[in-house]
């Protein structure tokens, strides 16, 4: 059983608030920011938001675009994503829209907070039973095993901190608003908590975007130097099932999104001629959605040019991808090609291209009987 990939999306003000105290919702995000949150609602199997949230928004938590309804029954989902939310009281009003638009939803709760509930969702939610208090290890355990593959968590205050104080969250898209709110009663991004490696543990910074006068911030709270280095391990595996070759480098490559290995290639997989790291994307769609957010690992610079002109060079199919995170154990030195520039093509399309120098030895290390000059 694997839990689900777990996406924390938050709107907040330069002073951190996320909301002000007045009864009327404040609307952090403009037009844009709202459309793409909409998107990331079309990609996820279920979408997450605290009881608390639920009672003062009353929102419907769709997917708003028809056409992105669509897509999702084409590739054989449902017309909108499961919704979630979680009460330790179980007070949750029946009326709000969250229960009469949209598919199918489930509440998770404690048996003092299901016997509260009784009856009145009957019909129109599951409600869950975690025992005596709300364990979220137990309710992505749960998720995982109903075959939830990716989920969107929106709030509030007390849901986020606490799936970052016990270390639940993958990703992180916090959408900075240009506003200052400066009421101490309003409700902030989290609360104070005990977050894993406080203050000293920094959260990968993998993207920063702006959406109109927003600017997104996008983390991998777990990322670290440690899961880049069992990634390349996993690419230096791969480099060993290579053919022998005289002529050409054994190369090993993987591609990770969402914290998952989603294709693998390495040279000569399928052919005398096939690189690494086009193999391994050659196992995917070129339309697949996950490329936007993966990084690929390959134990040696992409190429930027190939002796096969029908062939585009791997630093070419990395671009048209749209992979925006490369990591790389060593440079291609002068042996076959004169001139490799991978890394400096990659870059100067806003790749980010990392370098991992210390297992360059490793990644060298099927490749002694070339000349490595």
């Amino acid at each position: 059983m694997t839990r689900p990939y777990v996406l924390l999306s938050v709107a907040v003000s330069v002073d951190g608030y996320i909301d002000d105290a007045s009864p009327d919702r404040l609307r952090l995000s403009g037009a844009a920011d709202f459309d793409r949150v909409d998107q990331v609602r079309a990609e996820s199997d279920a979408i997450l938001i605290g009881a608390e949230t639920l009672r003062r928004d009353n929102p419907r938590l769709l997917v708003n675009s028809a056409d992105r309804r669509a897509a999702r029954v084409a590739a054989g989902k449902a017309e909108y994503p499961l919704k979630i939310t979680v009460s330790a009281t179980g007070d949750l009003d029946p009326d709000l829209k969250f229960w009469h638009y949209g598919g199918d939803k489930l509440v998770y709760t404690t048996s003092a907070g299901a016997a509260a509930v009784g009856d009145r969702l009957a019909g129109v939610a599951e409600v869950v039973d975690l025992g005596d208090g709300i364990d979220l290890g137990v309710l992505l355990d749960d998720l995982g095993r109903r075959g939830i593959g990716r989920l969107m968590v929106e709030g509030g205050t007390r849901i986020h901190t606490e799936f970052l104080s016990a270390d639940l969250a993958d990703e992180l898209h916090l959408a900075l608003a240009p506003i200052l709110v400066g009421d101490p009663d309003a409700p902030r991004f989290l609360n104070p908590a005990i977050f894993p490696g406080s203050p000293s543990r920094r959260m990968y910074l993998a993207e920063v975007s702006k959406i109109g006068d927003i600017a997104l911030l996008r983390y991998l709270p777990k990322m670290t130097h440690e899961e880049d280095h069992r990634w390349m391990a996993r690419a230096i595996e791969l480099a060993r099932l290579c053919p022998p070759s005289d002529t050409a480098f054994s190369v090993g490559a993987v591609v990770v999104a969402d914290g998952v290995e989603i294709s693998t290639g390495f040279s000569r997989e399928t052919d005398a001629k096939v690189h690494a790291e086009e193999s391994a994307l050659n196992k995917l769609a070129e339309t697949d959605p996950r490329l936007s957010r993966a990084t690929i690992y390959s134990t040696l610079e992409p190429c930027s040019q190939r002796g096969t002109p029908t062939r585009l060079p791997c630093t070419n199919r990395i671009l048209a991808a749209g992979i925006a995170r490369v990591v790389i154990a060593w440079r291609e030195p002068a042996t076959f090609v004169a001139n490799c520039a991978g890394v400096e093509t990659l870059r100067q399309h806003g790749v980010e291209v990392v370098e991992l120098a210390e297992l360059a030895e490793a990644a060298m290390s099927m490749n002694r009987h070339l000349n490595l000059s």
